[in-house]
């Protein structure tokens, strides 16, 4: 349970993280004069601390709920790790009122954070149009460019094992789904920010010229 509770608090943070960074990017592009004065410091913690309560409130419910349940069975977790569906399988009680309601909190730390994401990009493409110059549109959209591919590979794997019907998917594509998510968007995180850093840019090619030399 104290594994479970630590990867759902990290998943929904995770979630609401990402759709504050898009709002950022909002603020920073459409209404770069007034951005300083928006996300401010005061601004920010604030947020962090609503994204730390929500995130605690979602894996609370679902550490109730399982507490709730009946185990009789085996209690060996076919998975990688002690994720809610691999649980909820050992138990020998009705499970659909918590699959009701993980659709609800899904709603809740996926869906909503997306349509934050997706409408904050809609304004951010509409903005960028209007940029005059082909360079100006480039800088402005490669801001974006490294959250994006990040929302793309967190967001498209966990609505597909938490949102869509998983009835008739294989254990294995399940399990695979969730490294995707797990594993491998944290794996890519610092590389693919990373590689939008300048200075990282600077130091690769100083090694790279080092080497042939």
């Amino acid at each position: 349970m104290t594994q479970f509770s630590v990867f759902a608090n990290s998943e929904c943070l995770e979630c609401f993280l990402l759709s504050v960074m898009s709002y950022d990017r909002y603020v920073a592009i459409c209404n770069p004069r007034r951005y300083h004065s928006i996300m401010n410091d005061k601004f920010c913690m604030i947020l962090i601390s609503i994204i730390w309560l929500l995130g605690f409130m979602v894996t609370l419910m679902d550490v109730i709920s399982i507490y709730s349940l009946y185990f009789c069975g085996p209690h060996i977790i076919d998975h990688f790790y002690c994720d809610l569906e691999p649980i909820l399988q050992l138990s020998c009680s009705d499970t659909s009122r918590i699959h009701t309601q993980i659709v609800i909190l899904g709603f809740l730390y996926v869906i909503i954070p997306f349509l934050v994401i997706v409408t904050s990009y809609v304004y951010i493409v509409l903005t960028i149009l209007k940029i005059p110059s082909n360079t100006g549109r480039h800088k402005a959209f490669s801001t974006c460019s490294s959250h994006l591919t990040v929302v793309s590979l967190y967001y498209g794997t966990l609505m597909i094992v938490y949102i869509f019907p998983t009835k008739g998917q294989s254990q294995i594509l399940n399990m695979f789904l969730s490294l995707m998510y797990t594993v491998l968007t944290p794996l890519f995180n610092p590389i693919i920010y990373t590689l939008r850093n300048q200075d990282f840019k600077e130091a690769f090619l100083k090694i790279k010229r080092t080497l042939k030399g």
